[in-house]
């Protein structure tokens, strides 16, 4: 993997004044974070901050985006809670070495473009969902409650802290709400001042200060943070340790490339420039790789630190280079004082999280459009909640294309169209209302197709224009200009008409047709069996051939006149029955 030194062109002193700046800002806000992050997904915060040192640093060479800011970050909460629960931490590494490798191949295989057509729906589902999920999580905290099991399931989550509420801790409140208003305040009266890191710093020196010992801290639960670099540790591979985490890994990489492309994309709209999706994802894909070699948890792009990096003046990837050092440096120094934080401190730093994750207002305008995408939504959101985020992707997304099958095949109309004589410019209009004018043709059909031609919508096709010819025409004209796309079992059924015509010794015209169904058509071969010849741009030109095609004889006894031609072809029935009459008269 490259690093592209491309982003550094025409890179001067004054810049490297402004990355550094914004490395600096965004190395101590990551700090807290990094450390809430690991607590909540169950390890010791020290692996959070590895993580932020390592793949904040591979993530900002190797990525896709100058200003991609990487690290743990709240979406990953659930899925890796659940992992270390079921499995245990160093399955957890295993996990997050293969999303990794996923993510590397996404990007080589160019599927950074897909990941971004997953529903919004979806995401907002999962996204609200993880939300409540980490809230939820940090209750228990925030209070102060002791005996507090944990669990998988959020019911028996929220039992526990009903069943504990009788343990609540004053000074644990007292120690989360000095955090809480400080965190609240501090952007409005010190907009550039990181919240969250004054908030830990206030609320755990005074928690320190007055009432020392009586609530519980990052050392009295996990034990000392050790002030020292990450040691490279090789994870025990083994194909069934592998077999059972493949799922876990995969619904890690697939939320990894999609918070990590939805934040460079957050971050090309404050700044005008364009990431490399792929390049983007393979960039997540290496850090993820080489973070758990060094005790890391999963990482991927951090929305709001990305977008502080650039309101703090990021001009370059250097910025996240910087920030990841400034953390490396911040660990070996003041590690040691990191046991004094209450946890009670870091709980309203985890809750504003997912406050402000949770897309609130974009959860309430789908919900009020009642439409299938409010019921996605809502299933989403739930299953999220309730059972695990695996099983909630899994079925928005499959709910998700089962909504978009059905819209797509009420595009599809198929409509018996004819000329209308009334208009000079002869344009084609539905049947049903020739008919009503005394005008139709037995010999020749002509059909107008609109929509996608796909196995959702094929079917009503075929059905409809076989329901509606059994009187067996002699040409079957198909307008297709406005069928956009044809999968293979469009393709299927309209084989099945073409077969049922050639039968017949009927004659099929196509007119208009796009390139991708052309192709389509020329794959199978059911081009060659119509005939090039039979293809046209113009639906007036396979009028013009269908009319040489059909029995004269057939046109002296309709009465149709369903093109302005009719009147020719039915002269000599008028004339030979004009002749007719006059012998009668002569010789009776």
């Amino acid at each position: 993997m490259k690093v592209e030194f491309a982003r550094f062109k025409g890179y001067g002193f004054g810049d490297v004044q402004k990355d550094l700046v914004a490395g600096l800002t965004i190395g101590v806000i990551a700090i807290p974070l990094g450390m809430a992050f690991a607590i909540a997904s169950g390890v010791k915060p020290e692996y959070g901050l590895y993580t932020t040192i390592i793949a904040g640093i591979l993530i900002s060479l190797l990525g896709g985006s100058r200003y991609q800011i990487g690290g743990p970050t709240g979406a990953f909460i659930p899925i890796l809670l659940a992992i270390v629960m079921q499995y245990g931490y160093e399955d957890l590494l295993i996990a997050g070495f293969l999303a990794g490798i996923m993510l590397v191949i996404m990007g080589v295989f160019r599927l950074g473009t897909l990941i971004k057509f997953i529903p919004r729906p979806v995401t907002i589902g999962f996204t609200a969902g993880i939300a409540v999920i980490i809230f939820s999580g940090q209750i228990s905290n925030f209070l102060g409650l002791t005996g507090i099991e944990k669990h998988e399931e959020f019911i028996l989550n929220m039992k526990e802290i009903v069943l504990h509420l009788n343990t609540i801790n004053r000074y644990s409140i007292i120690t989360a709400l000095i955090s809480l208003v400080i965190i609240l305040l501090t952007p409005k009266f010190f907009p550039k001042v990181p919240g969250s890191l004054i908030g830990l710093l206030f609320s755990s020196i005074i928690a320190y200060l007055i009432f020392r010992d009586q609530i519980p801290t990052i050392g009295s639960t996990f034990g000392d943070i050790k002030a020292t670099l990450p040691t490279l540790q090789i994870p025990e591979l083994s194909w069934e340790r592998v077999e059972k985490l493949l799922p876990s890994a995969f619904i890690i990489a697939m939320l990894g490339g999609i918070e990590s492309l939805l934040s460079a994309v957050v971050a090309d709209g404050m700044t005008g420039e364009r990431h490399n999706s792929n390049k983007e994802l393979i960039g997540q894909g290496v850090a993820n790789i080489i973070t758990p070699l060094f005790g890391g948890i999963p990482a991927t792009g951090a929305i709001a630190r990305t977008a502080t990096n650039i309101k703090s003046g990021a001009v370059s990837p250097l910025s996240g280079i910087i920030h990841g050092f400034v953390v490396l440096l911040i660990l070996l120094v003041l590690a040691p004082y990191a046991i004094h934080i209450p946890l009670a401190s870091m709980a309203p730093i985890l809750m504003i999280v997912a406050w402000n994750m949770s897309e609130r207002k974009e959860f309430v305008h789908v919900l009020k459009t009642k439409t299938g995408d409010s019921v996605v939504l809502l299933i989403t959101f739930l299953l999220t909640v309730f059972t695990d985020l695996t099983t909630a992707v899994e079925i928005g997304l499959v709910l998700a294309v089962i909504l978009f099958i059905k819209r797509m095949s009420e595009l599809i109309t198929v409509s018996m169209v004819l000329p209308d004589p009334e208009d000079q410019h002869h344009h084609l209009t539905a049947i049903q209302k020739i008919q009503e004018k005394g005008h139709s043709c037995p010999q020749i059909s002509i059909y107008t197709i609109e929509g996608p031609l796909f196995f959702g919508a094929a079917q009503f096709f075929a059905k409809s224009i076989m329901d509606t010819i059994k009187y067996h025409p002699k040409v079957l004209i198909l307008q297709m200009g406005k069928v956009p796309y044809m999968d293979i079992t469009g393709e299927a059924n309209l084989s099945s008409i073409v077969q049922h015509f050639l039968k017949k010794d009927g004659k099929i015209l196509v007119t208009g047709i796009k390139n991708q169904p052309r192709e389509m058509l020329e794959k199978t071969g059911l081009y060659h069996q119509i005939g090039a010849e039979n293809f046209y741009l113009h639906t007036s030109d396979a009028i013009d051939v269908a009319l040489e095609m059909i029995e004269t004889e057939q046109c002296r006894a309709c009465q149709g006149n369903a093109f302005s031609e009719c009147r020719v072809l039915a002269a000599p029935v008028r004339k030979v029955a004009g002749i007719k009459q006059e012998q009668v008269l002569v010789e009776s």
